[in-house]
């Protein structure tokens, strides 16, 4: 039955809708430290990884920080840099802003996926890449000067966070750290590059320190290549489950 006052109205050449409420952000998981959520809030328009993934990363940093692990925080695979803008404040929470941090990315989206590049469900890496003509999604796209601003609002010093651009297999080891990794982040996806990151940062990964598969469970080539290298090291390590897809190893 229509209500009087919509038939009032209508009468007037218009109409009452009733629109549904917005939809309420996802509630964050009731263990976050005020720190962690206020981290989490503040590089969620530069992150596609899931908050799982993000606290995860907070809580390695805090890790190394808190266990002395020496090294460089490193990352391959940054899209608008929210990761690695979370490692930076999470770093400064903890009072340790004394360490590099490397960024390496094209800076102009993913490199070319091989046929071994394939979503859980088999879907092909190439035709969803050439679906997406976006700034993100598979493409993950997004500019050098873009990252640079995201980097530098979090306050962390300039001068310790490096930009590497270029597919990765072309400037690791060239442009690696020289000194130790406390922690290595890996997200760029395809079986060649998680292969080759794997095999020249791994072992410059100190005692202790963490590393993160952000595709592991998303990316067949990503997951092959992970496996396809511990299965080569005498030393078996625990990949734990942080969700569906990422992954995280203590050495």
């Amino acid at each position: 039955m229509i209500s009087w006052l919509r038939r009032l109205v209508r009468t007037l050449g218009v109409d009452v809708v009733r629109f549904p409420p917005p939809a309420l952000p996802p509630a964050l998981p009731s263990d976050l430290t005020a720190a962690e959520r206020a981290i989490v809030a503040r590089v969620a328009p530069c992150t596609m990884t899931s908050v799982e993934r993000q606290v995860a990363l907070i809580r390695a940093v805090e890790h190394v920080v808190q266990a002395g692990i020496p090294g460089s925080i490193v990352e391959c695979g940054v899209w608008r840099g929210g990761s690695s803008m979370a490692a930076a404040l999470a770093l400064m929470d903890a009072g340790d802003t004394m360490r590099d941090l490397w960024l390496y990315d094209t800076f102009e989206g993913m490199t070319a996926p091989t046929a071994a590049d394939r979503t859980f469900d088999g879907a092909r890496a190439s035709d969803l890449m050439a679906r997406d003509a976006g700034a993100s999604g598979v493409r993950a796209v997004a500019g050098l000067a873009d990252v640079r601003a995201n980097m530098a609002s979090t306050g962390y010093a300039a001068d310790r966070v490096h930009f590497v651009a270029g597919p990765v297999e072309q400037t690791i080891p060239m442009q690696a750290p020289e000194g130790p990794i406390a922690l290595l982040r890996l997200d760029t996806d395809w079986h060649a590059s998680t292969a080759h990151e794997l095999a020249h940062l791994f072992p410059r990964l100190a005692r202790g320190g963490v590393l993160i598969i952000d595709d592991y469970g998303h990316w067949e080539g990503a997951r092959r290549a992970v496996d396809e290298y511990f299965a080569t090291l005498p030393t078996r390590y625990l990949l734990q489950r942080i969700d569906y897809t990422g992954r995280l190893v203590i050495k």
